[in-house]
């Protein structure tokens, strides 16, 4: 199945690719990649390097330089050098852990 079929919602695809980083939650590990294209739910990229032996359970995709913008990830499907990602929102963690909590008290 294509990428494009995959994705839920509309995607904005970069001509040149736009420059970011990976960075491992724990900050263990880092590598260059570049962001071919990108949606509400998540991206494509092109990694330079390998990433075998990563966690790529959960990492975060850096988009600035000083790591202020940022997105935390998930892997969704790996082809080459090129992997996709959802983006996790934090926000229903918090709701469903509130939630929980409220539960048992």
């Amino acid at each position: 199945m294509a990428t494009s079929e995959r994705r839920k919602g509309e995607r904005v695809i970069f001509e040149r690719g736009f420059s970011a980083h990976m960075m491992g939650i724990d900050g263990t590990w880092r590598r260059e990649c570049t962001m071919e294209d990108v949606s509400e739910t998540g991206a494509k990229l092109t990694v330079e390097g390998s990433v075998e032996g990563l966690h790529l359970k959960e990492f975060f995709l850096l988009l600035s330089s000083t790591g202020l913008a940022y997105r935390r990830c998930e892997l969704s499907w790996v082809n080459g050098d090129q992997i996709g990602v959802n983006f996790i929102k934090t926000g229903a963690k918090l709701k469903k852990a509130k939630r929980s909590q409220e539960a048992d008290a």
